[in-house]
C-alpha cells in the first residue's frame, strides 16, 4: 500500500476515533480535568480566542513529525532551516519518532532558546495568546493502540470549544478542547515553545528560563547570547548569575567598558557577591585601575574560605603582580 493510502487511512481511524471520544469525554470529566477548570476559571488577561495565521506550515513525511513541527515554529522564531535540514538532529529511525531531549535540544544550535512549557493548559493559552505557536507532543491512538505525535497548536476559540493546530498534513486541524486534552494529557502535558532571543515566553519563570538560556550559551552565537542575558536582566534585574553571563559575554568580546557597568550594577545589589567582586576586580585591572582594582579584590578576600578561595587569591596576585607587588 502506498505511503499516501496509508497516511489516509491513519487519518480516517483518527477522526472515526475522535467522534466515540468525544461522545465518551462528554459525560467524564475526570478524563478532561484541565478542560473542565477552564470552564470556571479563565486564565486572567488572556482573549477567548486568537490564531495566529502566519505562522508557516510544513507537511509531515512518514513519522516525521518531530522535524516537522519543529521547523514551523523554529522558521517562525527567525531561524533559517528545514525539516530535513531537521530530521538528522531530531529524528531516531529506529524509534520512528524524536525524543523530547532532541526537540529541546536542536534550537540551540540556531540561537534559539527553547523552553518546556509548565504542564498546565493556561500556560499554553497564555503562549498562544501572545503569538507563540506552541509544539505538544499527543497520543493520537486509537483504542490500545499507542501513537505518539507532535503538532503546533496556533490558536483556539473557547467559546466554539476548538483549538487549531498544524498537524501531520493538516495546515488547519481545528480539535475540540476535551479531544485534544485527552491526547495530550497522555504525553503528561508536554508542550515546548521556541523563541529568538529578544524574546522571552510569557509564562517565563526565573530559574527556569535561566536553565534554558544557559542551554543555549553552549553552541548559541555570542550575538544572540549577549542578546539574550540583555532581556534576561531586563525582566529580571537582580539576578547574579546572568549579570555574571552579561558581564562575561562582553568581556569575551572585548568589550571591557560595557562589563564593568554590568558588574557595577550587579555590585549595587549584590555588595557581598564573591563572583562580581571578582570579576569586576578583573575588568578594572584589564582597564590599567590597579589600584582601584586591588580595593575590590579585598573586599572579596575576608569571605576567601568560600568555594571561590583559589579564585580570588589568582585574581589578587595578578593585580599585585601588576602593581609591581609581592603577594
Amino acid at each position: 500500500m502506498s505511503s499516501e493510502l496509508l497516511a489516509w487511512g491513519r487519518r480516517t481511524r483518527f477522526t472515526a476515533g475522535l467522534f466515540l471520544l468525544f461522545a465518551a469525554l462528554s459525560g467524564c470529566a475526570s478524563l478532561v480535568p484541565q478542560t473542565m477548570g477552564l470552564r470556571d476559571t479563565w486564565p486572567a488577561g488572556v482573549a477567548v480566542q486568537t490564531e495566529n495565521t502566519e505562522v508557516p506550515f510544513f507537511p509531515q513525511q512518514a513519522y516525521q513529525c518531530g522535524p516537522a513541527a519543529l521547523a514551523t515554529t523554529l522558521v517562525h522564531a527567525g531561524a533559517h532551516v528545514s525539516p530535513e535540514e531537521l530530521v538528522k538532529l531530531v529524528y531516531l529511525p529506529g524509534r520512528q519518532g524524536s525524543l523530547q531531549v532532541e526537540m529541546l535540544a536542536a534550537p540551540r544550535r540556531y540561537s534559539i532558546i527553547s523552553y518546556q512549557l509548565a504542564p498546565r493548559f493556561d500556560a499554553l493559552l497564555q503562549e498562544v495568546a501572545k503569538g507563540n505557536p506552541v509544539i505538544v507532543l499527543q497520543d493520537i491512538g486509537v483504542g490500545p493502540v499507542t501513537d505518539w505525535h507532535y503538532a503546533v497548536v496556533v490558536g483556539f476559540n473557547y467559546p466554539a470549544g476548538e483549538l487549531y493546530l498544524r498537524s501531520g498534513e493538516t495546515r488547519r486541524l481545528a480539535i475540540p478542547f476535551t479531544i485534544f486534552e485527552y491526547t495530550w494529557k497522555k504525553s503528561d502535558y508536554w508542550a515546548m515553545v521556541t523563541l529568538p532571543p529578544s524574546r522571552i515566553p510569557a509564562t517565563a519563570s526565573e530559574p527556569d528560563y535561566l536553565a534554558a538560556l544557559l542551554a543555549m550559551e553552549r553552541v548559541g552565537e555570542p550575538e544572540a547570547i549577549l542578546l539574550a542575558y540583555s532581556r534576561f536582566l531586563e525582566r529580571w534585574p537582580g539576578n547574579v548569575l546572568a549579570s555574571i553571563g552579561l558581564a562575561n559575554r562582553h568581556y569575551a568580546l572585548g568589550a571591557l567598558p560595557e562589563a564593568e557597568v554590568v558588574l557595577r550594577r550587579a555590585a549595587a545589589r549584590q555588595p557581598d557577591s564573591i563572583p562580581v567582586l571578582n570579576n569586576l576586580a578583573q575588568v578594572v585591572s584589564d582597564l590599567g585601575r590597579n589600584d582601584e582594582a586591588l580595593m575590590l579584590i579585598e573586599q572579596a578576600m575576608p569571605r576567601a574560605g568560600s568555594p571561590f578561595a583559589a579564585t580570588v587569591t589568582e585574581t589578587r596576585a595578578l593585580i599585585l603582580q601588576r602593581l609591581g607587588r609581592s603577594g
